[in-house]
C-alpha cells in the first residue's frame, strides 16, 4: 500500500521513539525527514538541501552516495550476504579488514575484535579487561577511569565510562567501579594565568591522586578520546597525553584510546593517537571506518592483552562473548573499500588542509560578543557561545544559545550540532574549499540571527 510523503511525519510521531530526543517535544515539532544524500549534502522530503556539517554523526567520511561503497556492498550481498565468526568460522572480508587495521595501527597491535558500534566496542573492552585481569590473577584490578565530559557510548558499561550527565541521569548510572577525573578543557577549567602545560601537570596530579586513593591494585585502565568529541570538541592541552600516560605506566594501568570519532583522518593524521602522541594498549575504532554506510566497529589489542585473553579462553573453554553481526561480511567489505578510498584520494592530508581553512574562517568571529572560544584540530572544530565573554557565563540557561543557533543554521541550509553552547563542525573529509566557505558563510548568517534574538 502506497503512503503519501505527507503522512510520514505523523507516522513517525505515532510509531518511533527517537534517540537523543525529547519525546514530548518531538510530538509537538515532528521530524525533519531526510530523503537522500549526495556528497556533503542531504535533502529533506520537501527537496530542501542542507550541508551536512556534522558528517551525520561525526561519521560519513566520504559523504553520501559514494558509488564505490555502494558497489562494494552490492557485490558482497551477491556473494555472501551474512555469516558469523563464532566457533572457528570466518570469511574473506573480515580477515582482510583485520589484516589492514593491524597494518595501519600507529603502534604494534596483535588482534582485531569486531562489533557493530562504538558503544558495543567499549562495552566489550570493559569485559575483556575484566577477563584479562582474572586470567592474570588480579581479580581486584577492575576499575576504569575516564574523564568528565568524555563520551564512550550508551550501553550500561560504556555509558558508565561516559562522563556526560545527560547519558546517566535517570538510568542509575554510572555503575560502581567507573571513576571520572577532570575534563582537559583549558578555556573552561584552567586557573587564571595557568599555561596549558601547567594545566596538564595539574590534571596528571589529579589522576595520580585518584589512583592512590582507590589503590593502584584496583585500577585496570584509563580510557580517553584523543580529542573529545561529544563533550564539545575539546582539544587536550599541550603535554597532556604524555603526562597522563606516564602516570598510567607507573601504576600498571592500561591506556585505551577511544578513536571512534578521531580515527581515519579526522584530526589531520590517520589516528588521533598519532596527533597527540598516544601509545595505547587498546584502540577502539568505528564511525569513519565504514563512513557509517554499514554499522561496524573494531577493537585493536596489543600482544600482552591478547595473550592473557587467549590463555583465559583456553582455561575456560571459549571466549564467551560476541555478536551475531561481529565482522559482518557486508560491513567489513564496505569498510575495506572505504579505507582504500581514504588512502587513494589522500583524504587525511586533504582533511588537514580543509580543517585549516575552516578554523581560519571561523577565527574571523573571535571578537564577536557572543563567541567565547574557537577551537579545533584537523577537520573538526567548535565555536563556544557565551552570554558574557569576561565571566564565560551562558546566556540564560546553558544550551540556550547553542540550541537556537543550531536551529537557525538548519533554516539556512546547514546541519550542525550544539553540545551545550558549543556549536560543532565535522564535515565529511571530502569537503572542498568552496564548501568550507559556504559552511562559514551559513554559520555567519545563523550567528547574526542569534545576535538579533539576544537583542
Amino acid at each position: 500500500m502506497n503512503q503519501s510523503v505527507s503522512s510520514l511525519p505523523e507516522k513517525d510521531i505515532q510509531y518511533q521513539l527517537h534517540p537523543y530526543t525529547n519525546a514530548r517535544l518531538h510530538q509537538e515539532l515532528g521530524p525533519l525527514i531526510i530523503e537522500r544524500g549526495e556528497g556533503i549534502y542531504v535533502y529533506d522530503d520537501q527537496g530542501k538541501g542542507y550541508i551536512e556539517a556534522m558528517a551525520g554523526l561525526w561519521s560519513a567520511a566520504l559523504g553520501f552516495s559514494n558509488q564505490r561503497l555502494i558497489k562494494a556492498a552490492e557485490q558482497q550481498f551477491n556473494t555472501l550476504p551474512f555469516y558469523h565468526l563464532f566457533s572457528h568460522k570466518s570469511h574473506r572480508p573480515s580477515i582482510e579488514l583485520a589484516e589492514k587495521l593491524i597494518e595501519m595501527a600507529p603502534v604494534p597491535m596483535s588482534k582485531v575484535f569486531f562489533t557493530n558500534s562504538g558503544s558495543e566496542a567499549n562495552d566489550t573492552v570493559v569485559k575483556m579487561v575484566w577477563y584479562l585481569n582474572n586470567a592474570l590473577g588480579k581479580p581486584a584490578k577492575k576499575k576504569f577511569i575516564s574523564r568528565v565530559n568524555g563520551y564512550h557510548g550508551i550501553t550500561v558499561a560504556s555509558a558508565s565510562l561516559t562522563g556526560l550527565p545527560g547519558n546517566q541521569r535517570g538510568f542509575d548510572l554510572p555503575l560502581p567501579g567507573f571513576l571520572h577525573v577532570g575534563c582537559p578543557h583549558h578555556y573552561r577549567f584552567a586557573l587564571a594565568g595557568e599555561s596549558e602545560e601547567h594545566f596538564a601537570d595539574r590534571l596528571a596530579v589529579e589522576l595520580e591522586q585518584k589512583i592512590l586513593a582507590e589503590g593502584p591494585e584496583t585500577i585496570a585502565a584509563f580510557i580517553g578520546e584523543p580529542l573529545m568529541g561529544a563533550g564539545g570538541v575539546i582539544v587536550p592541552p599541550r603535554t597532556y597525553w604524555e603526562k597522563i600516560q606516564k602516570v598510567c605506566r607507573k601504576y600498571d594501568i592500561l591506556v585505551i584510546a577511544d578513536e571512534v570519532i578521531c580515527g581515519f583522518g579526522r584530526t589531520g593524521q590517520m589516528f588521533g593517537s598519532q596527533t597527540f602522541g598516544i601509545q595505547p594498549d587498546i584502540m577502539v575504532l568505528s564511525k569513519q571506518l565504514s563512513s557509517s554506510y554499514q554499522p561496524i566497529a573494531a577493537i585493536l589489542i596489543n600482544a600482552p592483552v591478547f595473550e592473557g585473553i587467549a590463555d583465559q579462553s583456553q582455561a575456560l573453554g571459549a571466549l564467551g562473548h560476541g555478536f551475531t553481526g561481529s565482522g559482518h561480511p557486508v560491513a567489513t567489505a564496505v569498510a575495506l573499500e572505504n579505507l582504500k578510498i581514504i588512502e587513494e584520494e589522500s583524504l587525511v592530508e586533504h582533511a588537514a588542509q580543509m580543517g585549516q581553512l575552516l578554523r581560519s574562517g571561523l577565527q574571523h568571529f573571535i571578537d564577536h560578543p557572543l563567541v567565547g572560544e574557537i577551537r579545533g584540530c584537523g577537520l573538526i572544530a567548535a565555536v563556544e557561545l557565551v552570554g558574557d565573554r569576561v565571566s564565560k557565563a551562558p546566556y540564560q540557561a546553558l544550551g540556550t544559545l547553542g540550541r537556537y543557533m543550531a536551529g537557525r543554521a538548519q533554516e539556512h541550509g546547514m546541519i550542525t550540532r550544539a553540545m551545550g553552547d558549543a556549536v560543532a563542525f565535522c564535515p565529511p573529509l571530502i569537503v572542498n574549499e568552496q564548501e568550507v566557505g559556504m559552511i562559514v558563510e551559513r554559520f555567519a548568517r545563523a550567528l547574526d540571527d542569534t545576535t538579533q534574538w539576544v537583542g
